[in-house]
């Protein structure tokens, strides 16, 4: 089955995470996604682990968990741009693709030849991405953009923690991924545009503006009230009780949306009275009076294990659940029924686990057709279909360092 992008082809010059996740999706989707990575070293998560993939014959690879997270359907060249010959390679492989991701500093590319301003006379159809950590223009555009950054300073750590202790970091690389979500979607609308008109066009995603989109309606409530959202642990800004709560044998969330379902837990822990209280009735009262109702509903619920509240909320239709382990997530029924865990051939092993695309599609679904790749993995493959050099010229281009293949 072909996948929704089949025939789109992506020149994908990004590493680390942001710029991966948006090309692997696109790879999920059915596009061909061509990997350009530098010789020798490639992208900068293959060494990020431990853990590794181990190879067949045993010892460690430089595959990392963490790179084998961002980069499944994809074909991994070796080229140095540096050198002119390996620029003019990835001017040929462009003259292929529809679109190109990249996610070097502003202004690197220009070095090369390779910037937006540079190709997009000679590619006019060309949807030319790029990913960093402040855009192209502003004050801080010059400025090395990391994920740690643009949580701090796009607002969510000040948010993100127990409200008298220090900020947090979301646990995973929150401003890297929902980057490369909006980066997925502004390509696929740069596409749409380009197919009315044949026009393409440049897409600046910038991790600090997609973190700060993020904030939502916490971003909305400072702007129309003028005050500063707080820390409230686990607790919510408009919803009360909206929470974790400690049971007698682990941690669960008890996520109240309205009024009706706050008298039907009330009536299943036995406090009826406590949904009759005018302190508590109503949502905006339970807001007003949250440091006084949710040391009583802690009370309660820690009395018994979680399997009471979560088996008994759910048959009254109040919202529940638990706080699991990695290992309980994937344990969980209803993750395994949506087949969120794939594999695939590896170089190195076969049946490698991965994570799968979360998105189900009736008639074009995602489908993982390839293992992330070794580096170089491709190179003469890539080079043999895309621009017909093979044998000889190959071979010198490898001798010389401009490629190099697995």
């Amino acid at each position: 089955m072909k996948g929704a992008l089949n025939g789109l082809r992506v020149l994908d010059l990004t590493r680390v995470l942001a710029g991966p996740s948006c090309t692997q999706m696109l790879g999920d989707m059915g596009a061909d996604v061509i990997k350009v990575e530098r010789p020798g070293a490639g992208d900068d998560t293959r060494k990020w682990g431990p853990p590794f993939l181990d190879r067949r014959q045993g010892g460690s690879s430089k595959e990392s968990a963490y790179y084998l997270s961002a980069n499944r359907n994809k074909r991994s060249i070796a080229i140095d741009i540096s050198k002119p010959q390996g620029r003019d390679l990835v001017l040929q492989l462009l003259a292929e693709c529809d679109i190109l991701v990249e996610n070097y500093k502003v202004g690197d590319l220009e070095r090369y030849g390779l910037s937006y301003g540079q190709l997009k006379d000679r590619f006019p159809g060309l949807v030319y991405c790029s990913i960093t950590g402040f855009g192209q223009t502003g004050p801080y555009a010059k400025r090395a953009g990391y994920d740690f950054l643009a949580q701090g300073m796009g607002g969510i750590m000040s948010l993100t923690g127990e409200p008298r202790g220090e900020p947090v970091k979301v646990g995973i690389g929150n401003a890297d991924l929902i980057t490369g979500l909006y980066a997925g979607f502004a390509i696929l609308s740069a596409l749409r545009h380009r197919d009315r008109t044949g026009q393409g066009q440049h897409v600046d995603m910038a991790l600090l503006d997609c973190q700060l989109a993020l904030m939502t309606y916490e971003a909305e409530n400072y702007l129309l009230s003028g005050e500063a959202p707080q820390r409230r642990g686990n607790g919510h800004p408009n919803i009360v009780p909206y929470q974790v709560f400690r049971a007698a044998d682990g941690y669960l969330i008890l996520a109240v949306g309205n009024d009706g379902q706050f008298a039907k837990f009330c009536e299943f822990a036995g406090c009826p009275e406590l949904a009759a209280d005018s302190r508590f009735a109503t949502n905006p009262a339970r807001l007003k009076h949250r440091e006084e109702l949710i040391p009583q509903i802690a009370d309660i619920v820690v009395r018994h294990p979680r399997a009471h509240w979560l088996d008994g909320l759910e048959s009254r239709g109040v919202p529940a659940g638990p706080v699991n382990t990695l290992p309980e997530t994937f344990e969980d029924p209803q993750v395994k029924a949506r087949g969120m865990v794939v594999h695939a051939d590896h170089l190195y092993r076969d049946a490698v686990p991965l994570l799968n695309s979360p998105i189900h599609m009736s008639e074009t679904p995602p489908q993982v057709r390839l293992a992330p790749p070794v580096l170089g993995q491709h190179t003469r493959a890539i080079l043999d279909e895309m621009l017909g050099l093979n044998g000889e010229a190959v071979e010198s281009l490898i001798a010389s360092g401009i490629v190099e293949q697995a």
